[in-house]
């Protein structure tokens, strides 16, 4: 295994000292010794909690081996001496490495440089020398994806440190687990929304879940973590069944426009709202508990580290008012609203019947939002508003425009898995006051009137981007941002697909926040419990600096752009940037079936592909698009014989790479095309083709339940990509989709005459990389792609001048 660690603070030696005495390794017992072997074993004694006396404490330290032949409890018995290689050899057994599997017992020293731990290269001679190896040591991450400190905080460390804890203890710029997670203060509370989105004449109320340390209700005041989840309140998922939409219909003419951005460029109204609640009193205390939140790992992780946690699933949500409008302003307005109150600028109350306000007291009104998905995407659009107390964001494969994530180049393309879904769906699975019989029957006309006008606007007839699309791309906004910001995403998240945070990155550039970019090898998932990287600590680093103020150089330590390495297990690399303007690019031109060199004379003019199907393959491909996409990327014959789609694309290679190159970006396209109707479509996937053991498609659970970084508290599975068992001859990069009407840009419709040719130029999606030595790059070029465009298997024949048609490859 590799070890990557970003959250490591360094410090001076006296500040490390100050620290160990602040969580009790150094007491009395310790300021009396000066033998270095004597204040470890004191260190080592209090770390081994379940020992009450000293004859457990004796056959605890005899698990551990000192030398290859003595075990560390007779080593402290005989006296000897101590070294690096002893010191070194007890710590990784107490990080959790295997002798042998994972280090050899007579050269602890080198498993420490391969696994890339950190260690002290000094001799370790003084008492100071020892403390100092021994905080490091605490700062080091375990086998098992946490660090040692972490460890021991959920083997008991830090409860005897619960009754007198009155405020947050930091030790290596990084707040502890000193609250009591089991004395956790819930509260609902209803803030009032500058909405009357049900037009009840009335200001919806929001729903919000609050969990807070007890210690609040003493005079401390807490930073909060705010969860901004529609699915918070629970999901409808038969209703959103029946939502779907027919994806089995036939491409069609559109109609020319010749419009620019102007025209369907959008205006927020400034609506008349209904008057405020007048109060009628003000109390401290909530009227209202709950049971059980709908939780994410690493807010539970804060819950005893002095953080509070708020979850809002906002209007139109289980006992909110209101109803749901995806991706709309209305949405963003109802997600801050609870900033606004969080930061002592907006009402909320005790009940939605009383009028009681209550203020939130308790708050230090520094906010951050966090999760993944539908959570980061609300996060990314409470930022682009600027709203004051929003500290920063930590979102996690967050859409930056819904029609990126419905769409693709006037095309409808769903997410990946979610063919059929579209906005009105999406609002039908998360109107949960649907779960409320009483409730809903008072809303349930209106809330179809409002769908029905959300299945018009989205325009699955055409898939142009409009003015619908144009109030839901959060770019727009994006010069606002005040808050600091993290994007987390998945370079095979063909789900939310990267184009959304490649726009958001790069939109971001010019703008005077921070901003930190993780990219990770998976699909639609959250990091924090990943082995290889100390995600959980870069952010106790980040939250620790930004809402409690404490100067630990995070904005320093935590890298501007960290990839991992689609290649080698466990890697996890450093760059300046992605995406750059200024990557040097290598361009291929198309040959049969080949792609060559700018330089080298194309000598082939014209390739061709129908998108038609028999209708019981096309019946087969439907139900199986595993097989579908194994067909397409396949040059030779499948089990069954001849491969099916050998018609339905085209395929272009480039020769082997003699050497390893990356990727970085946005491939760029440069399609010549003619199409025997006066519509068509072209899907485009890059492809890695090679053998080879590539990582796993999704993380493999190393250890369940087997995370939580405080004692008797809510577990995460640890995870980590591995290396799959079989080889495998292909890999798909990136990928991309357009309408062969809209090849100027979404909103603007051309004529397309049939048999004509046309010139386009498209954008994959942005990719980081790393090809092998010896693979080679392949573009595989076709029509219909089963997972994501409308199938109307039509009896479309595509031709190519590929001696017009070139590829551009940015690399790193």
């Amino acid at each position: 295994m590799k070890n990557n660690q970003f959250a490591i603070e360094t410090v001076d030696k006296a500040t490390e000292q100050k620290e160990l005495r602040a969580i009790h390794f150094i007491d009395q017992t310790v300021d009396k010794l000066t033998d270095p072997v004597a204040v470890w074993q004191v260190l080592l004694d209090k770390t081994f909690l379940q020992a009450k006396n000293q004859t457990v404490l004796y056959q605890k330290l005899n698990n551990y081996l000192a030398t290859p032949q003595l075990a560390l409890g007779d080593f402290f018995e005989r006296n000897e001496a101590l070294t690096n290689e002893i010191f070194y050899r007890v710590a990784l057994q107490l990080l959790e490495f295997d002798v042998d599997s994972d280090f050899d017992l007579n050269d602890p020293l080198a498993a420490l440089k391969k696994i890339q731990l950190t260690f002290v290269s000094e001799p370790i001679q003084t008492k100071a020398d020892l403390l100092h190896a021994w905080y490091l040591l605490l700062c080091t991450h375990t086998k098992n994806g946490q660090t040692y400190l972490d460890k021991l905080a959920q083997d008991g460390y830090f409860m005897p440190f619960y009754a007198q804890t009155t405020a947050p203890l930091f030790f290596n710029g990084k707040a502890q687990a000193v609250f009591d997670p089991h004395q956790l203060i819930r509260d609902v509370v209803y803030v009032e929304a500058p909405l009357d989105t049900d037009k009840d004449s009335q200001r919806d109320l929001l729903k919000v879940e609050i969990l807070r340390p007890k210690q609040t209700e003493t005079g401390y005041q807490a930073p909060v973590l705010y969860t901004a989840s529609p699915y918070n309140q629970g999901i409808n998922d038969e209703a959103g069944s029946k939502m779907m939409h027919n994806v089995d219909v036939p491409l069609k003419a559109k109609e020319p426009r010749n419009v620019s951005y102007e025209e369907i460029r959008y205006h927020e109204p400034t609506p008349e709202l209904p008057k405020k609640r007048v109060i009628k009193g003000e109390q401290k205390e909530a009227d209202e508990t709950f049971a059980m939140e709908s939780p994410y790992t690493l807010n539970d992780y804060f819950l005893t580290r002095g953080f509070a946690v708020v979850y809002a699933a906002g209007i139109g949500t289980k006992d909110s008012d209101g109803i749901r409008d995806t991706g709309g302003v209305a949405e963003t307005a109802s997600t801050i609203a609870v900033i606004e109150w969080l930061a002592g600028n907006r009402t909320a109350f005790t009940n939605k019947t009383d009028n009681i306000a209550i203020k939130a007291w308790w708050s230090n009104g520094k906010i951050a939002m966090t999760g993944r998905s539908y959570l980061g995407t609300l996060a990314t659009a409470a930022a682009t508003t600027g709203v004051a107390g929003l500290k920063t964001v930590v979102s996690e494969a967050a859409i930056s425009s819904w029609y990126d994530y419905y769409r693709d180049g006037g095309l409808v393309a769903a997410p990946d898995t979610f063919q059929g879904e579209d906005m009105d769906v999406l609002a039908t699975e998360v109107f949960s006051r649907m779960q409320n019989p009483g409730d809903y029957l008072k809303i349930k006309d209106f809330f179809n009137q409002v769908l029905a006008v959300m299945t018009k606007d989205q325009d699955r007839e055409t898939g142009n981007y409009s003015r619908y699309w144009d109030e839901r791309n959060y770019l727009n906004n994006v010069s606002k941002i005040k808050a600091d910001m993290i994007m987390v995403h998945g370079l095979n998240d063909w789900n939310v697909k990267p184009r959304n945070v490649g726009n958001l990155w790069n939109a971001l550039r010019d703008v005077p926040v921070t901003k930190k970019l993780i990219l990770h090898q998976g699909q639609h998932i959250y990091v924090n419990a990943f082995r290889s990287l100390d995600f959980t600590d870069m952010m106790n680093l980040w939250f620790s600096h930004e809402l409690f103020g404490i100067e630990n150089h995070a904005k320093e330590l935590l890298p501007d752009v960290l990839i991992q390495d689609n290649v080698e297990p466990e890697t996890w690399r450093t760059y300046e940037d992605w995406q750059s303007p200024q990557a040097k690019r290598q361009t291929f031109n198309f040959e049969a079936k080949e792609l060559v060199p700018e330089s080298v004379p194309v000598r082939s003019a014209a390739a061709s592909f129908s998108d038609h199907l028999d209708d019981e393959t096309f019946d087969f491909y439907k139900k199986h698009l595993a097989v579908w996409q194994r067909d397409l990327l396949t040059t030779n014959h499948d089990t069954t014989g001849e491969n099916r789609l050998r018609d339905n694309r085209l395929i272009f290679k480039t020769s082997q790479y003699d050497q390893d190159i990356y990727i970085d970006g946005r491939v760029q396209l440069k399609i010549r095309v003619a199409v025997n109707e006066p519509f068509g479509m072209l899907s485009f996937q890059l492809v890695d083709y090679g053998d080879a053991q590539r990582l796993t498609v999704s993380p493999t659970v190393l250890a369940a339940k087997s995370l939580s970084g405080t004692y008797d508290w809510r577990r995460d599975n640890l995870r980590e990509f591995t290396r799959q068992k079989e080889s495998t001859p292909w890999k798909m990069i990136t990928n991309g989709h357009i309408n062969l009407q809209n090849r100027h840009n979404n909103y603007q419709v051309d004529e397309l005459k049939p048999n004509d040719f046309y010139d386009l130029t498209l954008e994959l999606q942005p990719t980081f990389y790393h090809l092998l030595k010896g693979h080679q790059l392949g573009l595989v070029v076709y029509a219909t792609d089963f997972g994501t465009t409308i199938r109307g298997n039509q009896e479309l024949q595509y031709s190519l001048q590929i001696n017009q048609c070139q590829l551009s490859l940015p690399l790193k």
